[in-house]
């Protein structure tokens, strides 16, 4: 198609330019355009309307790509497309109504609150009618927000744009006046959180709808309220990130999608759209306002929820001229490169289980060692999402078990290491075999035998697996096995993340052992292990598969003072991992000591029945033997850090390959689960049948559903089989050597700037044996997160 670009071009920093797009944004749409293979011809608007006319006329487009604000007025952004209109000329986005009535905020609210939405309370204000509100009162509730009604881009709000009581309201209100004497509106403060959505007609699985992204402003604690004001969307855009999808319940999610339809369908919005809502904190949900012509610079909110779609830049760009196109009739499906979308095949809905760290200000502190930071649970999501998944976010909080269950999720991805308890992992995979719903990762009792250390080194021990003799004390007055050998080093039975590890951990007296168990007792409140002290290298190896695991090549850690002759890599040290430790991946190993190093490692795998995912840490002493210290099933999975990750860069894996991998497991057993399903369903249809001979009507009419429930099933069946298929291949891609990349040995960490998680993210609980005991920093590689502005000014 051929096809002329409409819009502003932003020249200035002015506010008065907020709304029109920059140049990055307007060649980034032309390029995006021009790679879908059509034809594309930049139009700046600004200017007489006669040479708009000109150019239009001389291009003789097909369609117009419409982003233009328009400079003035309150019917600006509706002039374009009444010329469009005039002209006879099909154009991206809303009509010229609903381009003119979502621009008057005021009018937006009558129209809506006609048909039973909620928007804050609010009142016009004229230069007309000023006196006599002031004077009559308001009649709303403090404290309340005065902006512009034909106005977006937070133009003329600030944080003085919200006044606490009567006396504050006058001066902000003249003087907004004086700014925008058409009008200004006030509305009464809502405390919640910002989220908008999306809409693209034809994009996803939600009738056009876009996962809900909420916003988050750095320091927003620091200020009286929370608003995005200019200065944050214009001045201070990096202090904003976006999360999709917002972290918002499950049922104020179907509420908030319902009511976006309905928003939708009543203001007549077609091809592109945002809605900008409050959520308060009793979860009912606010319009703000709505936007038939939202922003299209790459850091905007729709663009981070398509990407959870697996849509590019590009495409989000092409998905909206295409909704065009396709409602203009310019051009067919098959004319664009569109196929049919397969009928009734829906993508796989995981459900993604993780604790999530919030409190890393004290690095001495360990109560949330284990758990996973922001950063890192939004770029497991994002890789997820990229497998053409539907991801669910389920926080593993009391609420899980009545959350999981009304969740309607297909599989579970589950990094969560449980709050408290020797079993505390096994809570997820145990609450998901209760309600039968497959998941990733061992199953809920080799996660319960591996957090106990002193249960899985006696499993080890049964399959004559090497390991630290050992010896458990519960109350600290135990006699002490004469077997033991000092050194030896304590720790809790429990813990991951070096919780409970210091450098008074390693100990040659029985006196200050009881010292260091006592501590133990008394911190964690559970037994303490007292192992053998084993000299030597150490190295930490993953695996991944199911019966016949895959191991990765052996990661050394290393530590750099040769001085230290006992080091011990606790959790405060592990903060500063950069100063004391180097990690070299492949290790520097003999074909001998490879060979031995894979074979105990597998061998471990099996004697946990390990699947999916796990990682085994090792200590080879002098002689040669190999110790294994800990197994743990949950590695981290921090992008850049995790020593997981870290191992399969140096394999040649990326980090979306990596997350294939781990799913495989659970993608098959998706779809064993339903083929028995399909298989009792068929079976009992048959037996109804042979029960009755099918002769009457009603027997017609079961079977006719029977057949259609059938058909579903098969269906279902073959979603989770492609979605298995595509998981595969994305992993079998890490197998291919790739040309130019070597990996030889020291491997660098990304930088830390938050304390991950220990156990479940790569760092090992630590025998203290010098174990790598390094708290997980996120390296982030800002595929989730995105330092953006909101769209939404209040």
């Amino acid at each position: 198609m051929k096809v002329a670009f409409t819009h502003n071009l932003r020249l200035t920093d002015s506010e008065r330019e907020a709304e029109f797009d920059t140049a990055e944004t307007v060649d980034a749409i032309a390029k995006a355009i021009e790679a879908a293979g059509h034809e594309v011809e930049k139009i700046e608007v600004s200017g007489p309307a006669s040479n708009l006319l000109e150019r239009i006329e001389n291009i003789d487009p097909d369609i117009i790509f419409n982003t233009a604000e328009g400079s003035g007025g309150r019917m600006r952004e509706a002039f374009y497309p009444a010329l469009f209109e005039e002209l006879g000329v099909p154009y991206t986005g809303s009509d010229a109504y609903a381009m003119a009535l979502t621009l008057d905020k005021w009018l937006t609210k009558l129209v809506i609150g006609n048909h039973g939405i909620d928007t804050p309370r609010a009142a016009l204000v004229t230069p007309k009618n000023l006196d006599e509100r002031l004077q009559r009162g308001l009649g709303l509730a403090f404290p309340v927000i005065v902006k512009p009604n034909y106005e977006g881009s937070s133009k003329g709000i600030a944080d003085d744009s919200v006044a606490k009581d009567a006396k504050d309201l006058t001066p902000v209100l003249k003087a907004a006046l004086r700014e925008y004497p058409d009008g200004v509106l006030i509305e009464e403060y809502i405390d919640g959180i910002d989220v908008a959505v999306g809409y693209i007609d034809g994009v996803g699985h939600d009738s056009g709808l876009l996962m809900p992204v909420e916003h988050l402003v750095d320091g927003s604690g620091e200020r009286p309220f929370n608003i995005y004001d200019y200065r944050l969307k214009n001045l201070e855009p990096g202090r904003v990130h976006l999360r999709c999808p917002a972290n918002i319940p499950r049922d104020v999610a179907a509420r908030l999608r319902s009511v976006s339809l309905d928003v939708v369908q009543v203001l007549g919005l077609r091809d592109l759209a945002r809605l900008d809502y409050r959520i308060a904190d009793d979860g009912r949900i606010y319009l703000l306002e709505a936007n038939a012509l939202p922003a299209l610079n790459r850091s905007s909110s729709i663009f981070v929820a398509t990407s959870q779609l697996g849509l590019t830049y590009d495409a989000t760009v092409a998905a909206v001229l295409n909704a065009a196109a396709l409602r203009a009739n310019v051009a067919t499906a098959s004319e664009l490169g569109l196929r049919r979308r397969r009928r009734n095949l829906s993508p796989i809905r995981v459900g993604f289980t993780y604790n999530v760290k919030r409190d890393s200000s004290d690095p001495t502190n360990d109560d949330q060692a284990e758990w996973d930071p922001p950063e890192t649970i939004i770029a497991i999501s994002n890789a997820l999402a990229r497998q053409g998944h539907i991801v669910v976010h389920l926080e593993a909080t009391p609420d899980l078990p009545r959350v999981l269950a009304e969740a309607d999720v297909d599989l579970i991805f589950n990094i969560a290491e449980g709050v408290e308890g020797r079993n505390r992992e096994a809570q997820v995979p145990a609450l998901c075999e209760l309600l039968n719903i497959p998941y990733t990762g061992s199953d809920s009792a080799t996660l319960a035998i591996a957090l106990d250390k002193a249960l899985c080194k006696k499993v080890l021990m049964q399959h004559d697996i090497l390991t630290p003799k050992f010896q458990v004390m519960e109350t600290g007055r135990e006699r002490l096995d004469p077997a033991l050998c000092f050194p030896l080093i304590v720790k809790p039975n429990a813990e991951g993340s070096s919780k409970g590890i210091g450098n008074t951990n390693v100990v040659d007296d029985e006196e200050s052992l009881r010292a260091a168990v006592r501590s133990v007792l008394n911190r964690y409140r559970q037994p303490a292990i007292i192992e053998e002290y084993i000299s030597g290298r150490e190295f930490t190896v993953g695996l991944l598969g199911d019966k016949r695991p895959r191991v990765l090549p052996a990661m050394e850690i290393r530590f750099k003072d040769p001085t230290v002759q006992r080091p011990v890599y606790d959790f405060v040290v592990k903060q500063a991992w950069e100063q004391h430790v180097y990690y070299e991946c492949p290790a520097k190993l003999t074909d001998t000591e490879r060979k031995n190093i894979e074979k105990i490692a597998r061998d471990t795998f099996w004697a946990l029945d390990c699947r999916d995912v796990a990682r085994a840490d090792l200590r080879m002493d002098d002689d040669g033997r190999i110790y294994v210290l800990e197994v743990n099933p949950l590695p981290g999975l921090t992008p850049g850090y995790s020593d997981l990750v870290l191992i399969s860069q140096a394999a040649g894996m990326d980090y979306d390959q990596l997350m294939a991998e781990i799913m495989l497991g659970g993608l098959r057993r998706l779809r064993e689960k339903r083929r028995e399903e399909r298989e009792e369903r068929r079976a009992a249809a048959s037996a109804r049948a042979n029960g009755n001979g099918g002769e009457s009507v009603r027997d017609e009419r079961a079977q006719v559903a029977a057949t259609k429930m059938e058909k579903a099933a098969e269906r279902a069946e073959k979603a989770a089989e492609r979605a298995e298929k595509a998981a595969r291949k994305l992993a079998q891609m890490s197998r291919k050597p790739k040309r130019g990349v070597v990996h030889t040995g020291v491997i660098s960490r990304a930088p830390s700037a938050h304390a991950g998680n220990g156990n479940g993210n790569g760092a090992h609980a630590g025998n203290g044996n010098g174990t790598h005991a390094a708290s997980e920093h996120d390296g982030g590689n800002g595929a989730a997160i995105l330092d953006a502005a909101s769209q939404t000014a209040h």
